[in-house]
């Protein structure tokens, strides 16, 4: 890949069409990190304002990186990938952009009387706690620089790397409002194997929305997505809301699949080889984005009957909210 591929500045300082960052430096994963390339850009901005007619809760985000190591098939940042001229069925789940200057960036984005104190959610995009975050950190020096400056912050996860950073987050829960929910579609092995290979083990988030609860650090939980014929039976999700209420996670939010230009093509070129017998289902349930509104008030419903059933059976006279910052629907 040149550089005359991406939508980078290129040595010159020409280019055809407005660019996002300077021309990147690359590195090849090694250990660990094997399989991964690493492209390091300086961001010309780190906080973004979301449009107006987005339908997510939030105004403004920080992402570190661009594409994720996670490999969810249904992810729906993948086209994030294709505007920099990269593919994104292959090289979003491989080539990570790593916004090198993110700390620093911040720190001067939110220096007093340029920045008014709101709310910044992190994991909107891709995850902050990905693979690359435990080489590069970026994540935990947002989290120290929102702390300093007392401004109120929510991340979006499946990354059980998270509990790295325990200690900043609790620090943080001192001086601002604080919220973290992890992204737990399903607990089915075979299912969450196939759907998201990168990811750790569905177990383990459960394990980690406990341990940040029980220290104090709000967390929720969006099941999510729920994959039609895959993940949305009766016994699956009532295993995944019970291990939810179990541990103690302050909210759980269905979220079922939804299909954007260019996730749609990825997912059901998916769905036709490893589920062929789901693809009439699909064609009929996505016409659209979205699945129609009666089949998620169904979805809900269900996953609302499921929280009262577990919250009942533990005897807990309060339970979770059915809600969500990171829930668009």
């Amino acid at each position: 890949m040149g550089a005359q591929d991406f939508r980078w500045k290129t040595v010159d300082g020409g280019s055809a069409q407005p660019t996002l960052f300077d021309l990147p430096e690359r590195e090849v994963g090694i250990g660990e990190y094997r399989g991964l390339e690493f492209l390091h850009v300086r961001a010309k901005r780190i906080i973004n304002e979301v449009g107006a007619k987005s339908p997510v809760p939030f105004n403004y985000t920080i992402n570190a990186y661009r594409g994720c190591s996670h490999a969810c098939v249904f992810c729906f940042a993948r086209p994030t990938h294709e505007y920099l001229g990269l593919d994104p069925s292959v090289d979003f789940d491989r080539v990570i952009v790593v916004k090198t200057n993110a700390v620093e960036k911040l720190r001067a984005e939110l220096a007093p009387g340029r920045w008014g104190g709101h709310h910044i959610a992190m994991g909107t995009n891709t995850d902050p706690y990905q693979r690359a975050e435990g080489k590069y950190r970026l994540t935990r020096g947002i989290i120290e620089v929102l702390t300093a400056a007392r401004n109120p912050f929510s991340i979006l996860t499946k990354g059980t790397l998270v509990l790295r950073d325990l200690d900043v987050l609790v620090e943080a829960t001192k001086h601002t409002d604080v919220e973290l929910c992890f992204s737990i579609g399903t607990l089915d092995p075979e299912v969450w194997q196939a759907t998201e290979p990168g990811t750790p083990h569905p177990r383990k988030r459960i394990e980690a929305v406990a341990k940040l609860n029980d220290a104090g650090v709000p967390c929720g939980v969006l099941v999510a997505p729920i994959l039609p014929g895959l993940s949305d039976r009766h016994d699956q999700l009532d295993e995944v809301i019970g291990a939810c209420v179990d541990a103690g996670a302050r909210s759980i939010s269905p979220v079922l699949l939804h299909l954007r230009p260019g996730v749609r093509e990825h997912y059901l070129g998916w769905l036709s080889e490893a589920h062929p017998e789901l693809m009439a289902r699909h064609t009929r349930t996505y016409r659209r984005a979205y699945a129609p509104a009666e089949e998620r008030k169904r979805v809900s419903a269900t996953v609302r009957g499921l929280i009262a059933e577990h919250r009942r059976r533990a005897g807990a006279r309060t339970g979770p909210r059915l809600s969500s910052r990171f829930d668009p629907a």
